[in-house]
């Protein structure tokens, strides 16, 4: 009897040792649907492969993010059998023909990087991207708004867009673009911006523009019977608002999954303020290194 209950002792600290060691070992990220219930990386990556359209919300300088973004495009590519494109928010739709450029080989990446204005962050948080493509020979799709212009808007306002050139306007969403200044995504920048003048007053337009302009060449490159996996700031897909209010004007029938990136200080508790901003939320702890 005496070792029996000795037994039961040893067992009992040894799962008191176990969880303890559990609890204070570090976690790099937590997987959540949108209603906060932890997922796996493998049933996202599957659920997510029966859309048309993927949008992943990053925190620019997250590089668990950009380790994520790698990983599904890996995983996504074998569960579409290779037919899916690639698109980001981090290349402006007039440096198409110098990334097109790149990915058939006709020139190095350190031509791609001087001619179209790359961002800070791409050699390490990118370029992986558009090397996959390259070696897949897959399309990889520069959807954002040239800066110039969304700058013109928030100097200007949006009806300055009607002044551009036929040639200019190839690289926005068609004109008019319509705001809607009560979604939350655009009312929050537009209180923000309140009593700051008239030019600040116009930064839910240029914001919106890129919205449009994003969903705009998603849109006209989704692959037949395949799939668009796009990369952009969260905040232009949260709430699926922003990106997705435009898709559903440009690509009525496709349907469009999100994912959101949030950085917290116990990863372990979602938090209800948090629930609902994606179908899928990546969680990463506060203190994570950041890339530049």
């Amino acid at each position: 009897m005496k070792q029996l209950s000795l037994f039961f002792s040893l067992l009992s600290l040894g799962m008191m040792f176990s969880t303890t060691t559990f609890a204070q070992t570090p976690q790099a990220y937590i997987l959540y649907r949108g209603n906060g219930e932890p997922v796996a990386f493998q049933t996202m990556a599957e659920e997510l492969a029966k859309a048309d359209i993927v949008l992943f919300g990053e925190s620019h300088n997250d590089p668990i993010a950009h380790w994520m973004q790698l990983l599904l495009t890996e995983e996504l590519y074998k569960l579409r059998e290779g037919k899916i494109v690639l698109g980001a928010e981090m290349f402006e739709a007039d440096n198409q023909l110098v990334l097109n450029e790149y990915l058939l080989g006709f020139i190095r990446e350190k031509d791609l990087k001087k001619e179209a204005k790359v961002w800070p962050n791409y050699d390490t948080d990118y370029s992986p991207l558009v090397a996959f493509a390259k070696n897949h020979q897959l399309p990889f799709i520069a959807t954002n708004i040239p800066r110039r212009y969304a700058n013109l808007v928030y100097r200007r306002g949006l009806a300055v867009l009607d002044s551009l050139s036929a040639e200019a306007r190839q690289h926005i969403a068609p004109l008019p673009i319509e705001v809607d200044t009560t979604l939350k995504c655009y009312r929050d920048i537009l209180q923000m911006a309140s009593h700051g003048g008239t030019a600040r007053e116009n930064l839910p337009y240029s914001q919106a523009v890129k919205d449009a302009t994003m969903a705009w060449f998603i849109s006209q490159n989704l692959p037949k019977g395949g799939l668009f996996l796009h990369f952009n700031g969260s905040y232009h897909s949260d709430n699926k608002e922003s990106i997705v209010v435009y898709l559903h004007d440009y690509a009525k029938h496709s349907k469009v999954m999100t994912i959101t990136t949030i950085s917290l200080d116990d990863i372990s508790q979602l938090g209800e303020e948090n629930k609902g901003k994606a179908d899928f939320i990546l969680c990463t702890p506060n203190n994570m290194t950041k890339t530049n």
